[in-house]
């Protein structure tokens, strides 16, 4: 598995092909457009994979690969729009979600 610095750079490469693809400008308006997009496309394929959507009727694997594609998309403009700002996305998960976990305990004393 690739790490998240890898991925991030790779999300980068790949919109940098978009953006030179269909002329736009990554901005602020286009990293959130675009996640908020993305969430839409997310929430409308797992409600096809439950069966509560039009097109709940296909096959179950490809329900799932949609779901897969949509997530993977998501993910990689999270990870486009955290480069443009310079957040280690990492970091600041372990941060901020870190902090609910329990400190390790030492083996030795």
């Amino acid at each position: 598995m690739k790490d998240l610095q890898e991925l991030g750079a790779m999300a980068q490469a790949v919109g940098d092909i978009y953006a030179d693809r269909f002329d736009v400008e990554r901005d602020a308006t286009f990293y959130l457009g675009k996640m908020m997009e993305e969430m839409g496309e997310v929430s409308a394929a797992y409600l096809k994979l439950t069966g509560r959507a039009r097109g709940a009727d296909g096959a179950p694997e490809m329900l799932k690969a949609e779901l897969e594609d949509e997530l993977a998309d998501l993910f990689g403009f999270l990870l486009s729009f955290a480069c443009w700002q310079g957040v280690d996305l990492g970091a600041a998960l372990h941060k901020k979600w870190g902090a609910y976990l329990p400190e390790p305990k030492d083996a030795a004393p």
